[in-house]
């Protein structure tokens, strides 16, 4: 049975971030498709790890080699999610999570790929602002292009299969968890196991 591909979204300090983190380590073998950027890292951050950060020549070129499932360009900065790694993955049976913007959704949604999708929503305006500004890793005017590009992003939470309002981490957190593992229960998914069990009860 081929793996699973979840996309979970939310606008820029929606939270996605630290939610995905907390389910990785939580839920088992689920993979993590890191995605390439042109951007600066930000303080703590590692290449491989949190992104691949390239150049815009480099990501240019793996667009024209066609290396990516989607791309988009976002805050001024480029983000791409790499095509073989996610396709190798599901291909081997596993459960794949990408995390990116809504535009790299509506990219995933239009090539028609089968997917999980999750929006992450924050509980205000406000929050939103308050979070970004505690980040303290933009400056006022690309804190001020967040803003006004997030009035737009949290509309597409309706082209989403399931919205988590991140009000409260633990509890957020135990959402996307159950989603995922809901996901896993379904008939479909399962079918191959639910045919060795039924094989021990015999024919009629």
């Amino acid at each position: 049975m081929k793996g699973t591909l979840f996309v979970i979204s939310a606008p820029s300090g929606g939270g996605k971030g630290t939610l995905l983190r907390r389910v990785l380590s939580s839920v088992p073998k689920l993979g993590y498709s890191v995605s390439f950027t042109t951007r600066q890292p930000r303080a703590g951050e590692v290449h491989g790890r949190d992104y691949f950060f390239v150049t815009r020549a480099e990501f240019e070129k793996m667009v024209a080699a066609n290396g990516f499932i989607e791309w988009a360009e976002v805050h001024g900065n480029l983000y791409g999610t790499a095509r073989a790694q996610v396709e190798k993955e599901l291909a081997d049976g596993d459960d794949v999570i990408l995390e990116i913007d809504t535009q790299g959704a509506a990219n995933i949604r239009q090539l028609g790929l089968a997917a999980t999708s999750i929006f992450i929503l924050p509980p205000s305006f406000d929050a939103l602002r308050e979070r970004l500004t505690a980040r303290g890793t933009e400056n006022a005017a690309q804190l001020a292009l967040r803003l006004a590009n997030a009035r737009r992003e949290v509309l597409d939470y309706q082209y989403f299969d399931y919205v988590i309002v991140n009000d409260e981490i633990e509890r957020a957190t135990a959402q996307l968890e159950a989603v995922i593992n809901g996901e896993r229960a379904r008939r479909v998914r399962q079918q191959t196991m639910i045919d060795k069990i039924l094989a021990t009860f015999g024919s009629n």
